[in-house]
C-alpha cells in the first residue's frame, strides 16, 4: 500500500459560536487531511509534535484511534500542546487566536524512509516557522531526493505580516519543492497581492507547474502546462468551514491514490484525470462543511 506522510502542526481547536465554546477537536491543517485519508483506508504517517500533557494525550489518542502512524510524532516534556481558538462568524467562517508554548528542541526525530511511491503533504505556518525551518527543509528535501510526490498548501494569512519578507523567502523555497500547489484566493492575495489565478500561475509556474486555486463559492481554477480550466462548486450552507481547504487536499490525494499517480506522471495528466481529482476535492470539502468536525465522517463514500 502507498503511504501518505503529513508534515504540520498539531493543535486542539476550540470552536466558538456567538461567544460560546461549542466544540473541541484535534486540529491543524495537515492533520485534518490525514484523518480523512486514514478514514478512507489509506496508510498515513504524521510528522509533528505536541506536549506531554492532557491536551497532548487527547490528541495523540485520537490520532491513534484513527489508525495514523505516530512514529514521527515528538511528544516533548517542556512546553505545552498548542491551542487554537476558532471564532465562527455569521457565515460560519473562522477567525483564529493561537496559544503556543514550544520547547527549544523540536522535530528531532529521524528522517522518514520516503520512497517514490509515497506522497508528502505539508504547509501552513508550520512550514515557514523560523524556529523549525532547518528541520522542515531537511524533511522536504529528503522526500524530494527519494522521488516522493509533494503537495504544498501555503495557507498564508495576514497574521504573518510582521516577518513578511522572511516568510516570502520561505514560501518561494517551498514552492520550488512542490509538485502540486493548492492554495486559496486569500492565501495568494496575501502572497502576491492579486486575486487573479492567471497572475498567480505566472508567478508560480517556474517553480511548480501545477496549481489548484480555490476561491470558496466562486469555484476552482486549475492551471497546468496542458490544462487551464474553471470548476463551479455546489451552493451549500455550511455548519463550519474550518476543515474545507484541508479536506479538499485530502480529496485530491485520495484521487491520486485511486488513479495510481506518481510524481513522474503529473506532467502528462490529461483533463479527464484532473477532473477526477478536483471532483474528489470538492466532495471531501463539501462533506466536512456539514458538521463541526474537521474531517470527513467515518463511513463517508464518494464517487467523482
Amino acid at each position: 500500500m502507498r503511504r501518505v506522510f503529513g508534515l504540520g502542526e498539531t493543535v486542539l481547536d476550540i470552536i466558538f459560536k456567538d461567544e460560546q465554546p461549542i466544540s473541541a477537536k484535534a486540529g491543524g491543517s495537515v492533520l485534518n487531511a490525514l484523518i480523512s485519508l486514514a478514514r478512507m483506508g489509506h496508510e498515513c504517517y504524521f510528522i509533528s509534535e505536541l506536549g506531554n500533557d492532557k491536551v497532548g494525550d487527547i490528541i495523540l489518542n485520537f490520532i491513534k484511534k484513527n489508525n495514523i502512524n505516530t512514529s514521527y510524532i515528538q511528544q516533548y516534556h517542556q512546553g505545552q500542546s498548542a491551542l487554537a481558538m476558532a471564532f465562527l462568524n455569521e457565515n460560519n467562517d473562522a477567525e483564529y487566536d493561537f496559544y503556543k508554548n514550544y520547547p527549544q528542541t523540536r522535530l528531532n526525530n529521524p528522517l522518514p524512509d520516503f520512497t517514490e511511491d509515497d506522497i508528502l503533504l505539508f504547509g501552513s505556518s508550520y512550514a515557514i516557522s523560523p524556529a523549525i525551518r532547518k528541520q522542515v527543509v531537511n524533511i522536504v528535501e529528503h522526500a524530494n531526493s527519494k522521488g516522493t510526490l509533494i503537495i504544498y498548501d501555503p495557507n498564508f494569512r495576514k497574521k504573518h505580516d510582521e516577518n513578511h519578507e522572511l516568510y516570502k523567502q520561505y514560501l518561494h523555497e517551498n514552492f520550488n519543492t512542490a509538485d502540486i500547489i493548492r492554495g486559496s484566493d486569500e492565501d495568494f492575495k496575501n502572497i502576491f497581492d492579486t486575486t487573479s489565478s492567471n497572475q498567480v500561475y505566472l508567478n508560480l509556474k517556474e517553480a511548480c507547474g501545477n496549481l489548484i486555486y480555490t476561491a470558496n463559492a466562486q469555484g476552482i481554477d486549475l492551471q497546468t502546462a496542458q490544462t487551464c480550466k474553471h470548476y463551479d462548486v455546489p451552493q451549500i450552507y455550511p455548519v463550519s468551514t474550518i476543515g474545507a481547504g484541508d479536506n479538499f487536499n485530502a480529496g485530491v490525494i485520495h484521487g491520486i491514490l485511486e488513479k495510481s499517480i506518481c510524481k513522474n506522471d503529473l506532467n502528462n495528466l490529461n483533463e479527464d484525470v484532473w477532473d477526477y481529482l478536483i471532483k474528489y476535492g470538492i466532495e471531501f470539502s463539501k462533506e466536512v462543511c456539514n458538521s463541526f468536525d474537521n474531517y470527513i465522517t467515518v463511513g463517508f463514500t464518494s464517487t467523482p
